[in-house]
């Protein structure tokens, strides 16, 4: 017989809960650079104990059991439509590690006996949980820029927020906030200032958790702010089945007219999600990788240099692994941060190459790396000034744009990391021309070598292929074109050994055919001609997406391929996981 909601462990009934469906489990420490993933192998509902299984290769397990016990954070994946995403942390609960195999440790916890934490300030912490939600406005710069988010717990002297990793970059712990606004299902709305306590990432799709505190605010705002603390306890206690006198929703979370509406949005968008392949797991992992160790050299003041290079090991796995879907994963970054896809995109066409030329070429790792961590300097000068990467600059903020290798330099510098000559060299000459042209230092001819005019090449194409400043992508041609034509500032042999590999129709790219059909080209013969396509539209029913893989046999149904064609022109994102 099932235990009563009334005498169960009210975290343990939530962990329970989510446990039910897809789910990951990650073991956090603060002064640890990964997570570790764990396995839950026993559940006591009635007593709190939970155990997890864990595998570690380190000899400093005990460093995620440091400052008071161990945190988790337990995430569910969207898996359907009615499965939304949904997150439980805990953080410094009693714990004790035992070491079963070499590699493999026991953790034995003690949950909490409720879900509500104390704070130090005294006031109670109320977390979102079994579908709870509150939508998050934070205005980071006032009038420039806001950052959407999902509230994660609640209490009197702040809250926890879930974001974007990719919007992490505008944030840093000690940065006052003039805008925070906490949005409820029913409509009902609080605002206050805040101030960034602290920031890390959070689980392994893209996101991040931002604790925050509320500041300056007056009696009304107490008063308000009171209410729906109490209100948000009433829905939690409910939902937990932790006080039998509750027997409905709190009316703060009983979704109006406009939230019935995003979530139906949100609903359809996961169904369209498509599932996505290991090799796709694999790139956008790199992708939040780096935007990981962003976020480290900001918050922490560190510099990650392992999780770098496992980075560059996965991209050079992953190439060595299936050439040719790697290049097709590639394209899933279009939606990312443009220097996350860039970095990516470029580091990833850089290992390709330079493996085709050489696989037992040496420098390979340390200019992948190179190529990974050139554009990172870019989100270093997010401020009031360039408040955003996403906008059409205006020459002042473009010029500021151009020191974002002297920027990250200065990090690294700050961080006292050295890197090797090879990574120097790219991080530093990556956008120099033969001719002069390019920059920070305008070296020309011979001052470039043979590795850094194989870089230029390649981002510059990736550059003009992928929107940027206002102006539109150009197809391959075009951007091969424009590279031609700049006369004698990139390599024209080595322009010409590109298009002999990648071809003026480059698989990731996005093909459209004479009967209306776009599809997303995933492979090419050896003339550089499509022969496989994954078709996602038919633009006589623009309304209704596709999901239909076809070889060159079958290319009639379809029409003709008449040219490559920008995704934004139709409204064709890829979905976050």
């Amino acid at each position: 017989m099932a235990a009563s909601s009334l005498t169960v462990n009210p975290p343990a009934n939530v962990i329970r809960s989510l446990l039910q469906h897809s789910h990951e489990l990650s073991v956090y420490a603060h002064d640890m650079a990964y997570p570790l993933k764990a396995e839950v192998t026993e559940l006591d509902l009635d007593t709190g104990r939970l155990v997890l299984e864990v595998e570690y290769t380190g000899s400093d397990i005990e460093a995620y059991l440091a400052r008071g016990g161990l945190s988790f954070d337990l995430e569910t994946l969207k898996s359907s439509q009615a499965v939304g995403r949904e997150t439980y942390s805990l953080s410094n609960i009693t714990a004790k590690s035992l070491k079963t195999d070499s590699t493999q440790y026991r953790l034995e916890c003690q949950l909490p006996e409720s879900i509500f934490v104390k704070e130090n300030r005294g006031s109670v912490r109320i977390p979102f949980i079994l579908g709870m939600h509150a939508r998050v406005n934070l205005e980071v710069y006032l009038h420039e820029l806001n950052v959407p988010g999902q509230l994660r717990n609640l209490s009197l002297g702040g809250c926890m927020i879930d974001i974007d990793l990719a919007d992490s970059i505008t944030i840093d712990t000690d940065q006052a906030i003039p805008g925070v606004t906490l949005e409820f299902p029913n409509g009902d709305s609080f605002f206050a200032e805040g101030n960034i306590r602290h920031i890390r990432p959070f689980g392994k799709h893209g996101y991040a958790v931002v604790g925050l505190q509320f500041i300056d605010m007056s009696a009304s705002q107490t008063e308000s702010l009171l209410r729906y603390v109490n209100e948000s306890e009433r829905e939690a206690a409910y939902r937990t089945g932790t006080n039998a006198k509750l027997t409905q929703h709190s009316p703060l979370f009983i979704p109006g007219a406009k939230e019935k509406k995003i979530l139906q949005r949100e609903a359809t968008e996961r169904d369209r999600i498509s599932r996505q392949s290991p090799m796709e797991r694999g790139v956008m992992e790199v992708a939040h990788q780096l935007q990981v160790g962003l976020m480290y050299m900001k918050t922490r003041h560190s510099f990650p240099h392992q999780m770098f290079y496992d980075c560059v090991d996965t991209l050079r796995y992953l190439v060595e692994q299936d050439r040719k879907t790697f290049l097709y994963a590639l394209a899933f970054l279009r939606d990312e941060p443009d220097w996350v896809r860039h970095a990516v995109q470029v580091a990833g066409q850089l290992a390709d190459l330079t493996l085709t030329r050489d696989p037992h070429d040496p420098q390979i790792r340390e200019a992948v790396l190179g190529a990974l961590l050139h554009t990172m300097g870019k989100p270093l000068l997010i401020s009031a000034q360039l408040p955003s990467l996403k906008m059409n600059m205006n020459p002042t903020q473009k010029t500021i744009l151009k020191g974002h290798v002297k920027a990250l330099l200065d990090k690294l510098h700050e961080l006292e990391w050295v890197p090797s000559p090879i990574c120097r060299e790219v991080i530093e000459q990556a956008n120099e021309r033969l001719d002069g042209s390019g920059y920070p230092a305008g070296k020309r001819g011979e001052e470039l070598s043979e590795l850094i005019r194989l870089v230029t090449v390649i981002k510059a194409v990736n550059k003009l292929m992928h929107a940027r400043n206002g102006l539109p992508p150009r197809s391959p041609l075009d951007a091969y074109r424009q590279i031609h034509d700049a006369d004698t500032a990139y390599d024209k042999t080595v322009l010409v050994e590109y298009i002999q590999v990648y071809g003026l129709y480059p698989i990731g790219s996005l093909a459209k055919f004479s009967g209306g059909f776009l599809a997303w080209i995933m492979d090419t013969d050896g003339k550089g001609t499509p022969n496989q396509v994954h078709v996602v539209k038919n633009l006589r029913f623009p309304d209704t997406n596709m999901d239909s893989v076809i070889t060159q046999n079958d290319f009639s149904q379809i029409g003709k391929l008449e040219g490559i064609a920008n995704p934004a022109d139709y409204g064709i994102k890829a979905a976050k996981a």
